[in-house]
Formats: C-alpha cells, structure tokens, sequence
C-alpha cells in the first residue's frame, strides 16, 4: 500500500522585494516548517515552486501522532501569487497527493491580526492566490490556515496593505505568529479538521 503524502503550501510572492510583506506569511510558515523539521531547505522544483519532503505530525502541542510523523511535501509557489493554481496543481500531480491532504497556508485580511483559524472550502475573500488555486483545481475544496493580517488602517488600499512589509511592532510578534500557524499545520497532519479547530478557535 503506498504511503499518503500530505501537501503544505505557503502562499506568497517570489524575490527578496515580496520576502517581508504581510501578502507573503504563508511562505514564511512554510520555511518555518522546513526550518523545525532537520534544517533542510527548500529547492527548486520542476512544478514551478520550492519543495522539501519531510515529516510532519511528529508532535504538534503536546499532540503526537506517531514517533515518525507523516510524510510531507512543504512547497511555496516560484510564480506570483496571482498565479499560485499552476503550481498547486502540478504539484498535487507529481506527489500524487489526495486533494483531501491539501493544506494552503495563506494571509488573511479578514480576521484579526495575529489570529490562526483554519477552514476547508469556502470563498477566497477577494485573495488572489485562492482564486487562482481555486480555479486550477476545480474546486474550493481544501484545507486552508488562515494567518490574519488584519484591515488596512483608514482609507489605505487593501491591495496596498498586503504588499507593505509588517509593522516593527508587528515584527516583533510575527515569530510567534508563524509559529503557531506552523502548529496548526502539523495539528492538521496529526489530528485532522475538527480537533484542530477545536484547539486553535479557543477564545
């Protein structure tokens, strides 16, 4: 029987200009991940992204699924953002992973800054990098950790915000913020949906 890859994708735009930007925290989730995980890194792939295999679930907040964890392919898109679906998809080809164990880490604007929540299917809320996910595969039918990032202040454009680096003050809280959302990965991989929620939505 052959063993089930999970795929983790983090979100963002590629090149040191995007590398600080609220738009791009998925990505930084990703290379945390890769960072926690043996020090690996991520490498240039034929799918039009950076991957790196490796298992995940291991232990996730004091939840262990297995000593060895679950086998993982953790990718952030070479593309821009807008075109992320080209990627995903290829992706989820080349691994042969079930859409089932798909997980895309992105920024939202919707939800508080700061704030982890995690959902599968459902609107994009304008992202364009869902919306271009959402559309190669088909289907909005996939787990997403939503990183919020917060509203814009006063009459500044959204698309503006997303592409503006993170506050200083923000920065000073953006390790733990990655960090949790990390967790909540790894809790996607090990425990599933439901208990996840249950641990990541407590007020």
């Amino acid at each position: 029987m052959p063993v089930e890859t999970w795929l983790v994708v983090g979100l963002g735009n590629p090149g040191p200009r995007y590398a600080g930007n609220r738009h791009n925290v998925g990505a930084m989730v990703a290379a945390e991940l890769v960072a926690r995980h043996g020090g690996g890194s991520l490498k240039a792939h034929k799918t039009r992204a950076s991957v790196c295999e490796l298992r995940l679930g291991v232990a996730s907040g004091g939840v262990q699924q297995s000593p060895q964890g679950q086998r993982a392919v953790v990718a952030v898109p070479s593309s821009y953002m807008n075109e992320s679906g080209g990627p995903v998809s290829a992706l989820l080809r080349f691994y042969s992973v079930d859409l089932g164990r798909l997980i895309v880490v992105h920024d939202e604007l919707d939800i508080p800054a700061g704030t982890i929540r995690l959902k599968r299917g459902g609107g994009e809320g304008g992202h364009n990098g869902l919306r271009s996910v959402s559309k190669s595969l088909g289907t909005k039918d996939y787990l997403r950790v939503r990183v919020g990032i917060g509203r814009p202040p006063g009459r500044m454009d959204a698309a503006d915000y997303v592409l503006r680096d993170f506050s200083a003050a923000e920065r000073k809280e953006l390790p733990l913020v990655v960090g949790d959302a990390a967790d909540a990965v790894e809790s996607l991989v090990a425990v599933g949906l439901v208990d996840s929620q249950q641990r990541f939505h407590a007020p």
